[in-house]
C-alpha cells in the first residue's frame, strides 16, 4: 500500500468549503469531494487517503461528519478501513446477478465484455454422497459426473466450483475440453437448457484449501452459491456449489413487490443448514 495522496492538488487555492447551510447534509457533500478527488487524481486500489484528523481540518469539519462520510463510502465498497492503518481506496466489487438468474458465470462476465478462464481440477466419474445424492435424487454411491474448475475473471481467480451431473448428461462433456467454454453453452448444443433452479447465497470463511486457490488466504471472506437447476423436461440437469471471491464481487437482487402486499418485498430468509 502506498503513501497519504492528499485530496486536493498542492498550490495556493483552498479546497472548496462544504456548506453548512446547504439543504444537502454535510457529510453527503463530504463524500462526494472525496469520490470526486479519487477519481480525479487516478488513485488506484490500496493508495492511502488523509486521516480522520486530516480531513477534518482541511475541510473545517467535525469528526462525526468525518465518520458518517466515511462510513457511506466503506458501505459503498469505494473505501477500505484498516485499523491501526488507516483508510485505503478499495478494490472495486463487480456485481453479479448470479444468485438470482440462470446465467453461468461465464454469460455473465462475457455480458459485460470480461473473459473468464477455467483451470479444470477435476472431470471425472465420481460417487455420490449423501449431500450429492440429495441434490441430485439419486442414491448415495450412484455415478454422478463431476467438474471442479478454479474460475478466473480476466485473468484472476474469482471462484472454486465444483458441479455434480447426472452420469447420463454428465457423460456428454467428459471429454470436453471446458478451459474457455461455458458448460452452459455446450449443454445447449444437445438440446439441454436450464428452465428453472433454486439457488442460495451465504456468506463463509475461506478454509487453508479455497484460501490458497482463491488467493484471499485462510478466513478470507466468500459468498457461496448453491444451485440446483432443472431442464425443461423438469429432469434435474446439475448440482454445483461455487465458491467466489467476497472482495472482488457482490450480488445484486431483483426486488419486485408482492401482489397481495404492495407496500413490501417478498422475502423469505433460510438458516443455515
Amino acid at each position: 500500500m502506498s503513501a497519504a495522496v492528499a485530496l486536493d492538488p498542492p498550490g495556493p487555492a483552498e479546497p472548496e468549503p462544504i456548506a453548512r447551510q446547504a439543504a444537502t447534509p454535510m457529510y453527503h457533500q463530504l463524500r462526494h469531494r472525496i469520490i470526486d478527488d479519487i477519481a480525479r487524481r487516478g488513485l488506484r486500489p490500496g493508495d492511502l487517503l488523509p486521516s480522520e484528523h486530516q480531513l477534518c481540518e482541511r475541510f473545517g469539519v467535525s469528526r462525526t461528519v468525518v465518520r458518517q462520510a466515511l462510513l457511506q463510502l466503506e458501505h459503498q465498497g469505494i473505501i477500505d478501513r484498516v485499523k491501526g492503518k488507516g483508510t485505503f481506496v478499495a478494490q472495486r466489487k463487480t456485481p453479479e446477478t448470479l444468485a438470482h438468474t440462470l446465467l453461468g458465470l461465464y454469460e455473465e462476465v462475457a455480458a459485460r465484455g470480461g473473459h473468464v478462464h477455467s483451470d479444470v481440477l477435476r472431470q471425472e466419474i465420481v460417487e455420490a454422497d449423501e449431500e450429492i445424492g440429495d441434490a441430485l435424487a439419486v442414491d448415495p454411491g450412484e455415478p454422478v459426473v463431476l467438474l471442479e474448475r478454479l474460475r478466473h475473471v480476466d485473468g484472476e481467480p474469482w471462484s472454486w466450483t465444483r458441479t455434480y451431473l447426472p452420469v447420463d448428461l454428465g457423460r456428454l462433456i467428459l471429454e470436453e475440453d471446458l478451459r474457455d467454454r461455458s458448460l452452459y453453452a455446450l449443454l445447449a448444443e444437445h438440446g439441454v437448457r436450464a428452465v428453472r433452479g433454486v439457488r442460495s447465497a451465504e456468506a463463509a470463511s475461506a478454509d487453508a484449501e479455497q484460501g490458497r486457490l482463491l488467493e484471499v488466504g485462510t478466513g478470507g471472506a466468500l459468498l457461496v452459491l448453491r444451485s440446483v437447476s432443472y431442464d425443461s423436461h423438469d429432469r434435474i440437469m446439475e448440482y454445483f456449489i461455487a465458491y467466489h471471491r467476497g472482495d472482488r464481487s457482490r450480488f445484486e437482487f431483483q426486488l419486485t413487490a408482492s401482489p397481495a402486499r404492495e407496500n413490501t418485498t417478498a422475502l423469505r430468509h433460510v438458516p443455515a443448514s
